[in-house]
């Protein structure tokens, strides 16, 4: 399966959920952006960008993820001369459609992924799944949610070796409203298969600075339990950016 056809699965949840439902219900979406720069002994270019929106129609609840990294860095090398070289590049794509039985909190979820990470083992991995989903908390400060069910992978090394396989595939997701002007978000997620088990998880802090612009500290955690002798199984991120919430 070419990268193409892995890309367009991410679309497929979008379609499926817009043709259920002609009346468009709520819709919010807030884009991301970070940006650190550094000189001296080191210099350094940072920046974070990335698109969280979610959908709620009648029969469906979806969520769409958009994430990117990209770093550059410039150090004095062993002959005195500059050395300038990329030290992290990735991007990430993701959409869940929850589709809501009798019981709206009880839902069946169809998921699909798409990562490049460039200086990771892998030159992309993607993965499609489906299951349960269900919402197990709600009021005015508070939200939490899981999923779980089998699904597969498409993964290939830096080497162009496949180690495609079936994975069972969970996540959670939690929201705390600390106050009117302040939210603490934190997301889990595993894909354990044969070949490799990669997990994902996310605590930000977001506090309102004025109308519709918020500033947002987060930390991240991307885990590979397969991977080659000579690259960290565990990949982290720190950072503070804006968010500006268009819906």
């Amino acid at each position: 399966m070419t990268k193409h056809l892995l890309a367009s699965l991410i679309a497929l949840s979008f379609s499926t959920s817009v043709l259920a439902q002609d009346d468009v219900k709520p819709f919010t979406m807030e884009g991301e952006l970070g940006f650190i720069s550094t000189t001296g002994n080191t210099e350094t270019t940072s920046i974070t960008a990335g698109i969280n929106a979610h959908q709620e129609l009648e029969m469906w609840s979806n969520d769409y993820i958009v994430e990117g990294l990209y770093k550059r860095e410039t150090v004095e090398g062993e002959d005195g001369e500059d050395v300038e070289f990329t030290s992290a590049q990735k991007f990430f794509a993701s959409a869940q459609g929850n589709y809501k039985l009798d019981n709206p909190d009880y839902r069946l979820f169809l998921f699909s992924s798409y990562e490049d990470d460039r200086l990771s083992n892998f030159d992309y991995q993607a993965t499609v799944a489906a299951g349960w989903n269900q919402k197990v908390l709600q009021n005015k400060r508070h939200t939490l949610e899981y999923s779980i069910g089998p699904g597969y992978t498409f993964v290939e090394t830096q080497e162009g070796v496949e180690q495609n396989s079936a994975i069972v595939r969970a996540s959670g997701a939690y929201s705390w409203k600390i106050s009117d002007t302040a939210k603490f978000t934190q997301t889990v997620s595993t894909e354990v298969g044969s070949e490799n088990t990669k997990s994902r998880a996310e605590s930000a802090l977001t506090a309102t600075i004025s109308g519709n612009l918020s500033m947002r500290i987060s930390f991240k955690m991307d885990h590979n339990s397969n991977v080659s002798n000579d690259i960290d199984k565990l990949d982290t991120e720190t950072s503070v950016s804006l968010v500006y919430n268009f819906f």
